[in-house]
Protein backbone atom coordinates (compact mmCIF):
# COMPACT_ATOMS: atom_id res chain seq x y z
CA UNK A 1 0.00 0.00 0.00
CA UNK A 2 1.10 3.55 -0.78
CA UNK A 3 -0.14 6.44 1.36
CA UNK A 4 -0.11 9.99 0.03
CA UNK A 5 -1.03 12.77 2.43
CA UNK A 6 -1.95 16.33 1.42
CA UNK A 7 -1.24 15.42 -2.19
CA UNK A 8 -2.56 16.28 -5.66
CA UNK A 9 -4.44 14.40 -8.34
CA UNK A 10 -1.33 14.27 -10.54
CA UNK A 11 0.68 12.65 -7.77
CA UNK A 12 -2.02 10.03 -7.27
CA UNK A 13 -1.96 9.16 -11.00
CA UNK A 14 1.83 8.83 -10.94
CA UNK A 15 1.82 6.71 -7.77
CA UNK A 16 -0.85 4.36 -9.17
CA UNK A 17 1.16 3.89 -12.39
CA UNK A 18 4.30 3.13 -10.39
CA UNK A 19 2.48 0.65 -8.14
CA UNK A 20 0.96 -1.07 -11.18
CA UNK A 21 4.37 -1.53 -12.75
CA UNK A 22 5.76 -3.06 -9.58
CA UNK A 23 2.71 -5.37 -9.27
CA UNK A 24 2.84 -6.52 -12.88
CA UNK A 25 0.12 -4.41 -14.50
CA UNK A 26 -3.05 -5.77 -12.92
CA UNK A 27 -5.22 -3.40 -14.98
CA UNK A 28 -4.76 -5.46 -18.17
CA UNK A 29 -7.71 -7.60 -17.02
CA UNK A 30 -9.91 -4.84 -15.59
CA UNK A 31 -13.58 -5.28 -16.59
CA UNK A 32 -14.78 -1.90 -15.33
CA UNK A 33 -14.08 1.14 -13.20
CA UNK A 34 -16.10 1.17 -9.98
CA UNK A 35 -16.53 4.55 -8.29
CA UNK A 36 -17.78 4.33 -4.70
CA UNK A 37 -19.12 7.41 -2.91
CA UNK A 38 -19.07 6.74 0.83
CA UNK A 39 -18.80 8.44 4.23
CA UNK A 40 -15.70 7.90 6.34
CA UNK A 41 -17.51 5.77 8.92
CA UNK A 42 -18.57 3.25 6.22
CA UNK A 43 -15.35 2.94 4.25
CA UNK A 44 -14.53 -0.52 5.67
CA UNK A 45 -18.02 -1.80 4.80
CA UNK A 46 -17.63 -0.57 1.24
CA UNK A 47 -14.15 -2.09 0.95
CA UNK A 48 -15.40 -5.47 2.18
CA UNK A 49 -18.28 -5.43 -0.32
CA UNK A 50 -16.02 -4.34 -3.19
CA UNK A 51 -13.57 -7.14 -2.36
CA UNK A 52 -16.32 -9.74 -2.81
CA UNK A 53 -17.57 -8.08 -6.02
CA UNK A 54 -14.05 -7.77 -7.45
CA UNK A 55 -13.55 -11.54 -7.16
CA UNK A 56 -16.18 -11.90 -9.90
CA UNK A 57 -15.54 -8.61 -11.70
CA UNK A 58 -11.89 -7.45 -11.61
CA UNK A 59 -12.06 -3.67 -11.49
CA UNK A 60 -10.33 -0.46 -10.61
CA UNK A 61 -11.94 0.70 -7.40
CA UNK A 62 -12.01 4.46 -6.89
CA UNK A 63 -13.41 5.28 -3.47
CA UNK A 64 -14.38 8.90 -2.82
CA UNK A 65 -14.76 10.01 0.81
CA UNK A 66 -16.02 13.59 1.06
CA UNK A 67 -15.88 15.71 4.20
CA UNK A 68 -15.91 19.36 5.32
CA UNK A 69 -17.10 20.54 1.89
CA UNK A 70 -17.59 24.12 3.14
CA UNK A 71 -14.05 24.41 4.48
CA UNK A 72 -12.01 27.01 2.64
CA UNK A 73 -8.78 25.01 2.37
CA UNK A 74 -8.84 21.89 0.20
CA UNK A 75 -6.87 18.75 0.96
CA UNK A 76 -6.50 15.34 -0.71
CA UNK A 77 -5.23 12.22 1.06
CA UNK A 78 -5.03 8.94 -0.84
CA UNK A 79 -4.27 5.25 -0.27
CA UNK A 80 -3.29 3.07 -3.24
CA UNK A 81 -3.61 -0.71 -3.08
CA UNK A 82 -2.86 -2.94 -6.09
CA UNK A 83 -3.64 -6.66 -5.84
CA UNK A 84 -3.46 -6.64 -2.06
CA UNK A 85 -6.04 -6.86 0.71
CA UNK A 86 -8.88 -5.87 -1.64
CA UNK A 87 -8.42 -8.84 -3.95
CA UNK A 88 -7.96 -8.78 -7.76
CA UNK A 89 -8.47 -5.06 -8.19
CA UNK A 90 -6.63 -1.80 -8.14
CA UNK A 91 -7.95 0.46 -5.40
CA UNK A 92 -7.51 4.15 -4.71
CA UNK A 93 -9.18 5.46 -1.57
CA UNK A 94 -9.37 9.25 -1.79
CA UNK A 95 -10.30 11.40 1.20
CA UNK A 96 -11.28 14.84 -0.07
CA UNK A 97 -11.64 17.79 2.28
CA UNK A 98 -12.91 21.29 1.56
CA UNK A 99 -14.06 22.56 -1.82
CA UNK A 100 -12.17 19.80 -3.63
CA UNK A 101 -14.83 17.37 -2.42
CA UNK A 102 -17.39 19.18 -4.60
CA UNK A 103 -15.19 18.62 -7.65
CA UNK A 104 -14.11 15.04 -7.06
CA UNK A 105 -14.22 14.37 -10.81
CA UNK A 106 -11.07 16.48 -11.27
CA UNK A 107 -9.16 13.73 -9.45
CA UNK A 108 -11.27 10.71 -10.41
CA UNK A 109 -11.55 11.12 -14.20
CA UNK A 110 -7.80 10.71 -14.93
CA UNK A 111 -7.86 7.48 -12.89
CA UNK A 112 -10.59 5.71 -14.90
CA UNK A 113 -9.49 2.63 -16.85
CA UNK A 114 -9.65 3.50 -20.58
CA UNK A 115 -12.31 1.90 -22.78
CA UNK A 116 -14.21 0.01 -20.04
CA UNK A 117 -17.61 0.81 -18.50
CA UNK A 118 -17.89 3.07 -15.45
CA UNK A 119 -20.18 2.18 -12.53
CA UNK A 120 -20.91 4.57 -9.65
CA UNK A 121 -22.23 3.21 -6.37
CA UNK A 122 -23.43 5.40 -3.49
CA UNK A 123 -22.95 3.45 -0.25
CA UNK A 124 -25.15 5.68 1.84
CA UNK A 125 -28.18 7.88 1.36
CA UNK A 126 -28.68 8.45 -2.39
CA UNK A 127 -28.60 11.98 -3.84
CA UNK A 128 -32.00 13.52 -4.56
CA UNK A 129 -30.82 14.14 -8.13
CA UNK A 130 -28.00 12.07 -9.55
CA UNK A 131 -27.26 14.88 -12.02
CA UNK A 132 -25.97 17.00 -9.12
CA UNK A 133 -23.07 14.56 -8.66
CA UNK A 134 -20.74 14.52 -11.66
CA UNK A 135 -19.53 11.07 -10.58
CA UNK A 136 -23.00 9.80 -11.47
CA UNK A 137 -23.23 11.74 -14.71
CA UNK A 138 -20.09 10.11 -16.15
CA UNK A 139 -21.21 6.57 -15.20
CA UNK A 140 -22.73 4.00 -17.54
CA UNK A 141 -24.43 2.31 -14.59
CA UNK A 142 -25.55 3.90 -11.30
CA UNK A 143 -26.28 1.93 -8.11
CA UNK A 144 -28.15 3.46 -5.17
CA UNK A 145 -29.70 2.02 -2.00
CA UNK A 146 -32.94 3.65 -0.87
CA UNK A 147 -32.87 1.56 2.33
CA UNK A 148 -30.08 3.87 3.56
CA UNK A 149 -32.42 6.90 3.63
CA UNK A 150 -34.60 7.98 6.58
CA UNK A 151 -37.78 7.33 4.54
CA UNK A 152 -37.09 4.47 2.09
CA UNK A 153 -40.51 4.63 0.41
CA UNK A 154 -40.16 8.37 -0.25
CA UNK A 155 -36.62 7.73 -1.50
CA UNK A 156 -38.00 5.13 -3.90
CA UNK A 157 -40.37 7.72 -5.37
CA UNK A 158 -37.42 10.10 -5.79
CA UNK A 159 -35.54 7.40 -7.66
CA UNK A 160 -38.48 7.05 -10.05
CA UNK A 161 -38.75 10.80 -10.59
CA UNK A 162 -35.00 11.03 -11.20
CA UNK A 163 -34.70 7.76 -13.14
CA UNK A 164 -32.62 7.33 -16.29
CA UNK A 165 -31.89 4.01 -18.06
CA UNK A 166 -28.81 2.54 -16.38
CA UNK A 167 -30.03 3.30 -12.85
CA UNK A 168 -30.64 0.50 -10.37
CA UNK A 169 -31.04 0.11 -6.63
CA UNK A 170 -29.93 -2.54 -4.15
CA UNK A 171 -33.48 -2.71 -2.78
CA UNK A 172 -34.31 -4.28 -6.14
CA UNK A 173 -31.31 -6.61 -6.00
CA UNK A 174 -32.42 -7.94 -2.62
CA UNK A 175 -35.62 -9.42 -4.03
CA UNK A 176 -33.87 -11.51 -6.70
CA UNK A 177 -34.20 -14.67 -4.54
CA UNK A 178 -37.88 -13.86 -3.96
CA UNK A 179 -38.52 -13.30 -7.65
CA UNK A 180 -36.74 -16.54 -8.51
CA UNK A 181 -38.85 -18.59 -6.11
CA UNK A 182 -42.11 -16.88 -7.10
CA UNK A 183 -41.36 -17.46 -10.79
CA UNK A 184 -40.68 -21.14 -10.06
CA UNK A 185 -44.13 -21.39 -8.49
CA UNK A 186 -45.63 -21.19 -11.95
CA UNK A 187 -44.22 -24.65 -12.67
CA UNK A 188 -47.20 -26.01 -10.72
CA UNK A 189 -49.75 -23.26 -11.47
CA UNK A 190 -52.49 -24.25 -13.91
CA UNK A 191 -54.70 -21.15 -14.01
CA UNK A 192 -54.34 -17.42 -14.52
CA UNK A 193 -53.32 -15.34 -11.50
CA UNK A 194 -56.13 -12.95 -10.58
CA UNK A 195 -54.99 -11.59 -7.22
CA UNK A 196 -51.92 -11.16 -5.03
CA UNK A 197 -50.92 -10.09 -1.53
CA UNK A 198 -47.60 -8.91 -0.10
CA UNK A 199 -47.04 -9.08 3.66
CA UNK A 200 -44.28 -6.71 4.75
CA UNK A 201 -43.47 -3.69 6.96
CA UNK A 202 -45.04 -0.48 5.68
CA UNK A 203 -41.61 1.11 5.11
CA UNK A 204 -40.01 -1.81 3.23
CA UNK A 205 -38.82 -0.67 -0.23
CA UNK A 206 -38.06 -4.24 -1.34
CA UNK A 207 -41.70 -5.15 -0.76
CA UNK A 208 -42.81 -2.07 -2.71
CA UNK A 209 -40.67 -3.17 -5.65
CA UNK A 210 -41.93 -6.74 -5.28
CA UNK A 211 -45.50 -5.45 -5.52
CA UNK A 212 -44.50 -3.34 -8.53
CA UNK A 213 -42.91 -6.35 -10.22
CA UNK A 214 -46.04 -8.46 -9.69
CA UNK A 215 -48.17 -5.63 -11.07
CA UNK A 216 -45.97 -5.19 -14.14
CA UNK A 217 -45.66 -8.91 -14.89
CA UNK A 218 -49.11 -10.21 -13.96
CA UNK A 219 -51.33 -7.20 -14.44
CA UNK A 220 -52.74 -7.43 -10.89
CA UNK A 221 -52.08 -4.92 -8.12
CA UNK A 222 -51.23 -6.78 -4.91
CA UNK A 223 -52.88 -6.04 -1.60
CA UNK A 224 -50.37 -4.88 1.02
CA UNK A 225 -50.72 -6.42 4.48
CA UNK A 226 -48.53 -4.68 7.13
CA UNK A 227 -46.59 -6.81 9.58
CA UNK A 228 -44.28 -6.29 12.53
CA UNK A 229 -41.81 -8.80 11.04
CA UNK A 230 -38.57 -6.95 10.27
CA UNK A 231 -38.50 -7.87 6.57
CA UNK A 232 -40.87 -8.90 3.80
CA UNK A 233 -42.73 -11.85 5.28
CA UNK A 234 -44.85 -13.43 2.53
CA UNK A 235 -46.08 -13.25 -1.06
CA UNK A 236 -49.40 -14.88 -1.95
CA UNK A 237 -50.93 -15.42 -5.38
CA UNK A 238 -54.58 -16.26 -6.05
CA UNK A 239 -55.49 -18.32 -9.15
CA UNK A 240 -58.69 -18.05 -11.15
CA UNK A 241 -59.55 -21.65 -10.20
CA UNK A 242 -59.43 -20.80 -6.47
CA UNK A 243 -55.96 -22.20 -5.78
CA UNK A 244 -53.55 -20.19 -3.61
CA UNK A 245 -49.77 -20.16 -3.94
CA UNK A 246 -47.92 -18.73 -0.95
CA UNK A 247 -44.24 -18.16 -0.16
CA UNK A 248 -43.67 -17.42 3.52
CA UNK A 249 -40.29 -16.46 4.97
CA UNK A 250 -38.97 -17.73 8.30
CA UNK A 251 -35.44 -16.42 8.94
CA UNK A 252 -33.23 -18.00 6.24
CA UNK A 253 -35.78 -20.44 4.85
CA UNK A 254 -39.13 -20.12 3.11
CA UNK A 255 -42.17 -22.37 3.02
CA UNK A 256 -43.87 -22.73 -0.35
CA UNK A 257 -47.47 -23.89 -0.16
CA UNK A 258 -49.87 -24.60 -3.02
CA UNK A 259 -53.46 -25.69 -2.67
CA UNK A 260 -53.64 -29.45 -3.17
CA UNK A 261 -49.88 -29.96 -2.87
CA UNK A 262 -47.54 -30.61 0.04
CA UNK A 263 -45.52 -27.77 1.55
CA UNK A 264 -41.89 -27.37 0.52
CA UNK A 265 -38.99 -25.81 2.43
CA UNK A 266 -36.73 -23.63 0.30
CA UNK A 267 -33.59 -21.57 1.07
CA UNK A 268 -34.08 -17.81 1.26
CA UNK A 269 -30.87 -16.41 2.72
CA UNK A 270 -30.04 -12.72 3.07
CA UNK A 271 -26.91 -12.29 0.97
CA UNK A 272 -23.85 -10.23 1.94
CA UNK A 273 -23.67 -6.73 0.51
CA UNK A 274 -20.76 -7.73 -1.73
CA UNK A 275 -22.80 -10.45 -3.43
CA UNK A 276 -25.62 -7.98 -4.06
CA UNK A 277 -23.12 -5.55 -5.58
CA UNK A 278 -21.58 -8.32 -7.71
CA UNK A 279 -25.02 -9.17 -9.09
CA UNK A 280 -25.53 -5.59 -10.27
CA UNK A 281 -22.09 -5.54 -11.89
CA UNK A 282 -23.02 -8.51 -14.08
CA UNK A 283 -25.07 -6.33 -16.40
CA UNK A 284 -24.08 -2.92 -17.69
CA UNK A 285 -27.10 -2.20 -19.88
CA UNK A 286 -30.43 -0.74 -18.78
CA UNK A 287 -32.53 -3.04 -16.57
CA UNK A 288 -35.96 -2.74 -18.16
CA UNK A 289 -37.55 -5.16 -15.68
CA UNK A 290 -36.42 -2.93 -12.80
CA UNK A 291 -37.73 0.18 -14.54
CA UNK A 292 -41.13 -1.43 -15.12
CA UNK A 293 -41.32 -2.56 -11.48
CA UNK A 294 -40.25 0.88 -10.23
CA UNK A 295 -42.83 2.53 -12.47
CA UNK A 296 -45.62 0.26 -11.20
CA UNK A 297 -44.53 0.70 -7.57
CA UNK A 298 -44.48 4.51 -7.69
CA UNK A 299 -46.95 5.42 -10.43
CA UNK A 300 -44.30 7.33 -12.40
CA UNK A 301 -44.80 6.22 -15.99
CA UNK A 302 -42.66 5.68 -19.11
CA UNK A 303 -39.35 5.40 -17.32
CA UNK A 304 -37.86 3.29 -20.10
CA UNK A 305 -38.45 6.09 -22.64
CA UNK A 306 -36.20 8.56 -20.88
CA UNK A 307 -32.75 9.40 -22.30
CA UNK A 308 -29.89 7.43 -20.67
CA UNK A 309 -27.61 10.44 -20.27
CA UNK A 310 -27.75 13.34 -17.83
CA UNK A 311 -26.49 16.93 -17.92
CA UNK A 312 -24.55 17.91 -14.81
CA UNK A 313 -26.43 20.28 -12.49
CA UNK A 314 -24.14 22.29 -10.22
CA UNK A 315 -25.18 22.21 -6.55
CA UNK A 316 -23.22 24.05 -3.88
CA UNK A 317 -24.23 23.46 -0.23
CA UNK A 318 -22.72 26.84 0.68
CA UNK A 319 -25.28 28.60 -1.53
CA UNK A 320 -28.12 27.05 0.47
CA UNK A 321 -26.48 28.16 3.72
CA UNK A 322 -26.13 31.74 2.48
CA UNK A 323 -29.70 31.76 1.19
CA UNK A 324 -30.84 30.89 4.71
CA UNK A 325 -29.18 34.04 6.02
CA UNK A 326 -25.91 32.62 7.35
CA UNK A 327 -23.23 35.20 6.44
CA UNK A 328 -20.32 33.35 8.00
CA UNK A 329 -16.91 32.89 6.48
CA UNK A 330 -16.82 32.51 2.70
CA UNK A 331 -16.59 28.89 1.68
CA UNK A 332 -13.98 29.52 -0.97
CA UNK A 333 -13.95 29.47 -4.78
CA UNK A 334 -15.71 26.86 -6.88
CA UNK A 335 -12.48 25.71 -8.46
CA UNK A 336 -10.76 22.55 -7.32
CA UNK A 337 -7.19 21.45 -6.80
CA UNK A 338 -6.09 18.37 -8.68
Amino acid sequence: MIGLWDTTGNEVVKALAAERRSAGGVASGMALSLIVVVDEKRVREAEAAATIAAAAHPCRLLMVVRSDVERENSRLDAEIVVGGRLGPCEAVVMRMHGRLALHAESVVLPLLVPDVPVVTWWHGEPPEQIATDFLGVVADRRITDVAQGPDPIAALRLRAQDYAPGDTDLAWTRITPWRTLVASAFDTAEAKIVGAKVTAPASDPTAALMAGWLTARLGVRPEWEPTSYRRMRAVELQSANGDALCLTRDDDTATFSHTGHGDRKLPLVRRPLGEELAEELRRLDADVIYSSALSAATGVRRLDRRPPTRVHVWKDPAEKRLANGDNGAHAGPKGSAA
